[in-house]
């Protein structure tokens, strides 16, 4: 075992042409450790072809919903996003700051509200797509239309199953 040890932490392998230390067969066929690589990664790519939106960056789901969702309620936000609605108030907090989001009143509960996109968002959110699809044209080259459905089939179903939880 401990020339198994030894091997890896002496840099590219057989294995690891790349230089990256092996993952080991668990980790390499763990479709959580996979999608979370995958997302990581990808994050990454994005966060460093949009330096200049702060946060807007890692919330283009957040904005792109309440650009389809014009009004929603943050806590509708929030679950739509997978977060408690304690987690989405300080981004929503930012992102009006930053003029890309307003908060109006929701008549009758004066506890609700409404969240809108202003002119600013819109752009923003324009300009954060392109920069995505950019960047998931890169992260799926090789992989035919077919099998791209199929992953995106798979991932919704699997974001389904574990919203039943």
């Amino acid at each position: 075992m401990s020339d198994d040890l030894d091997t890896r932490a002496a840099g590219p392998t057989a294995e690891s042409p790349d230089g990256l230390l092996p993952l080991g067969e668990d980790l390499q066929h763990s479709l959580n450790f996979q999608i979370r690589m995958a997302q990581i990664l990808s994050y990454r790519q994005f966060e460093k072809k949009q330096p200049g939106y702060g946060g807007a960056a890692r919330f283009l789901g957040l904005l792109s919903i309440i650009k389809n969702n014009p009004g929603a309620p943050q806590h509708r936000l929030a679950e739509a996003v997978g977060l408690q609605r304690s987690s989405v108030v300080p981004i929503l907090d930012r992102m009006e700051n930053e003029g890309i989001v307003e908060r109006r009143d929701v008549e009758g509960d004066r506890r609700a509200k409404a969240v809108f996109l202003t002119e600013k968002g819109d752009q923003v959110v324009a300009e954060l797509n392109d920069s995505a699809l950019q960047i998931e044209r890169y992260m799926t080259a090789g992989l035919s239309p077919e099998q791209i459905r199929v992953m995106i089939e798979g991932l919704a179903q699997i974001v389904e199953n574990l919203r039943k939880l």
